[in-house]
């Protein structure tokens, strides 16, 4: 059972989830982003992308998604902000904001790099970004066939 009380993935599919986002921390880090799977004991005190596997043998979406945590100062300003009731300021917004605008590059980065991944449908992770696998994981008539525009 994972944390939540919902049936584990076998070790073998969390093994191939590993390895996927794994290959995502290497692509994005080729990228030049500071970029760490959520799980690592050091991945509190760090700021960039942060690559989760989730666990759960049943997943309505993808096993891998990331999201960009910002400098962990601005986590605690924010912090900070709404334990002292000033809930609607600039340091409570920014990382929220920032977390979305890096959304973007985030997909743009890992559809370059041959992933499969979208925007996160989901209004309690809304900044991030599902990753389903590699392009070359498809059958060959199930690939896109476009060629991303560089911006």
């Amino acid at each position: 059972m994972s944390e939540y009380g919902f049936p584990r993935a076998t070790d073998e599919v969390l093994a191939v989830r590993q390895e996927l986002a794994s290959e995502v921390v290497r692509a994005l880090k080729e990228a030049g982003l500071p970029a760490f799977l959520g799980e690592e004991d050091s991945a509190a005190d760090l700021g960039g992308a942060v690559v989760y596997v989730d666990s759960d043998a049943e997943t309505a979406s993808a096993a891998v998604s990331v999201s960009w945590r910002c400098d962990p100062s601005m986590v605690q300003a924010a912090v900070d902000s709404l334990t002292a009731g000033v809930p609607n300021t600039l340091a409570v917004r920014y990382p929220g904001m920032i977390g979305q605008h890096m959304q973007s590059a985030l997909i743009r980065i890992l559809l370059s790099a041959g992933f499969i991944a979208t925007l996160e449908n989901d209004n309690t992770n809304p900044d991030h970004v599902l990753v389903f696998g590699r392009m070359s994981d498809l059958p060959t008539a199930l690939r896109p066939t476009f060629v991303p525009l560089s911006s």
